[in-house]
């Protein structure tokens, strides 16, 4: 049913899940300190070789928008092809925009932040979501949606402002999807880079909650 990006269950709809296929959660919740939206796509049994392509291009997609560099008050359509690069090279491509401003205890979609064109140019504060995807009509859906904050990047010529992201969702990726063979060595950089992030924060949380199934689980999905 993740299929269909935007998805909602029925009675006629639902069904039961199962090991052998892809699993897509897009969960998030809102509190006194920040809103959150992040999507992960699983696979429990064994993928095949179009689900494993798919997804890893589509994270390749996550990685390339989330780790550019570009100049202030860039708009976001201008970089939005970034997310999508991975996937064109295939032949593949997403329905749905590649992103949206994230709301401070207030909508999840918060306009005008993001990357279409009627939105505003990027600078540094603003929240965005950063999420491609794949869906193949009646089989799967992919998509990995992170939270980013706009902020300065640091640059060799230290001129204008340039600005990047900071990923601000700290929750592994599917290794069981993931075809290495496919990540340049700067984004298998990029990710070990986001585990070591993860362990460092939501490890030591983990523990002082004595959750420790919950931190084995963490361990071995971030391991580099």
């Amino acid at each position: 049913n993740a299929a269909l990006a935007h998805y909602s269950p029925s009675n006629g709809s639902s069904r039961t899940l199962s090991a052998g296929e892809m699993y897509l959660f897009d969960t998030g919740g809102q509190y006194l300190d920040g809103t959150t939206d992040i999507t992960r796509t699983v696979h429990w049994g064994e993928p095949t070789p179009l689900q494993k392509e798919a997804y890893t291009r589509v994270l390749m997609g996550n990685i390339d928008l989330s780790r550019l560099i570009f100049p202030s008050n860039t708009a976001g359509r201008t970089v939005e092809s970034f997310a999508r690069r991975a996937l064109w090279e295939v032949g593949l491509n997403y329905g749905h925009g590649t992103g949206h401003g994230i709301g401070n205890f207030l909508s999840v979609h918060e306009w005008p932040v993001g990357f279409q064109s009627n939105n505003v140019p990027l600078k540094a504060g603003m929240f965005t979501s950063i999420e491609p995807g794949y869906y193949r009509d009646g089989e799967f859906g992919i998509r990995i949606e992170d939270v980013a904050l706009v902020v300065e990047a640091q640059t060799e010529s230290g001129e204008e402002p340039f600005l990047t992201f900071e990923v601000v969702s700290l929750v592994p990726y599917d290794r069981n999807l993931i075809d290495l063979s496919l990540l340049s060595p700067e984004q298998i950089r990029y990710l070990n880079s986001y585990y070591e992030r993860i362990r460092a924060h939501v490890g030591p949380e983990l523990r002082r909650q004595r959750l420790e199934e919950a931190h084995e689980w963490l361990q071995e999905s971030t391991r580099p």
